[in-house]
């Protein structure tokens, strides 16, 4: 199904040169100790909301009171050949930019258009101690925090306090995350991720929710000041927030997969045993009552991939 585009890809050619010597990455010293703090966008070159809320933290002139914050747009390769006509093509280039994380492949022989990307970026990746990596959704769904495999990111979250809905999963069968990389998917270790969908890639309010969480992320870190950042708010926060445990994937066998209904997301089926899904000879049901259904979607189906995540919430 193809959605409406409600906002614009935003003009970040004057990002490009920052002080980095990387491309598109700029990094704040404020010259006091603290955190290594960092926001990437563009992740995927079609989830550009998140580009948005950096462009308007960039105009706000932001700077960290402690500490270090780096701001980096990612895959802007992809971004660039950005398409009103085929949106979901400026994607990637040759691959997924977020499942390239795993030493084995970023520090092995392959090469990709991502795989470059990611080693430029890695020295940033590694020496952040909180980092937010800004996403958005194929389907029209209520926003997600993405947590990681691990309860510290949900209690990050909290911390952090919107939105409502905070996911603990199991990863992707097809790659490490950038968000589960090192220290970031060690429970032993201080550092902490988190990965906002903050909604369908080209509605207006995924701008919203992107600039809030950050600023509220970026005050929770210490690296922003409170009467900075609460004058900025535009969004209310929830009165609860609710912890979705993901147990299983539901990956693609083959390009037949389909849904056995337009699943949206964060849809609570009641019965075990309703049908998911139906892929050739196969078909998935939910394993118990009240199975919440994650981020359903067929955008990009191919053997291996994720299509939805079954889980419930604690």
């Amino acid at each position: 199904m193809k959605y409406r585009i409600e906002i614009t890809p935003p003009d970040i050619s004057r990002y490009r040169s920052g002080n980095t010597g990387v491309d598109y990455v700029h990094v704040m010293d404020s010259g006091k100790p603290g955190p290594s703090v960092m926001v990437q966008a563009l992740t995927h070159g079609n989830e550009f909301s998140g580009a948005i809320a950096l462009d308007y933290l960039f105009t706000e002139k932001v700077r960290p009171l402690k500490g270090k914050l780096t701001f980096a747009f990612a895959n802007v390769a992809a971004f660039e050949r950005f398409d009103f006509a085929d949106p979901d093509r400026s994607r990637c280039i040759d691959e997924d930019y977020n499942r390239v994380w795993a030493d084995e492949v970023l520090l092995g022989p392959r090469e990709s258009a991502e795989l470059r990307r990611a080693r430029e970026l890695r020295p940033f990746v590694d020496g952040a101690d909180y980092l937010l990596d800004l996403h958005t959704m194929t389907e029209p769904c209520r926003p997600i925090m993405v947590c990681g495999m691990l309860d510290k990111g949900a209690e990050f979250a909290r911390r952090v306090g919107f939105p409502a809905d905070l996911l603990i999963d199991t990863g992707h069968p097809a790659g490490l995350r950038m968000r589960d990389r090192g220290g970031f998917g060690d429970p032993a270790s201080p550092k902490n991720a988190l990965l906002i969908e903050a909604g369908q890639h080209w509605e207006k309010s995924s701008v919203d929710v992107a600039i809030d969480t950050t600023l509220r992320f970026l005050q929770v870190t210490g690296t922003l000041d409170p009467a900075f950042v609460q004058p900025r708010l535009r969004l209310t926060p929830p009165a609860k927030q609710r912890v979705v445990r993901v147990t299983e994937p539901i990956t693609a066998l083959s390009a037949r997969f389909r849904f056995a209904q337009p699943w949206k997301g964060l849809e609570r089926l009641p019965r075990a045993g309703t049908v998911v899904a139906i892929d050739g000879d196969k078909i998935w049901r939910t394993p118990y009552d009240d199975c919440v259904l994650v981020m359903p979607s067929t955008a990009h189906v191919k053997p291996g991939n994720t299509m939805v995540r079954l889980g419930r919430y604690d």
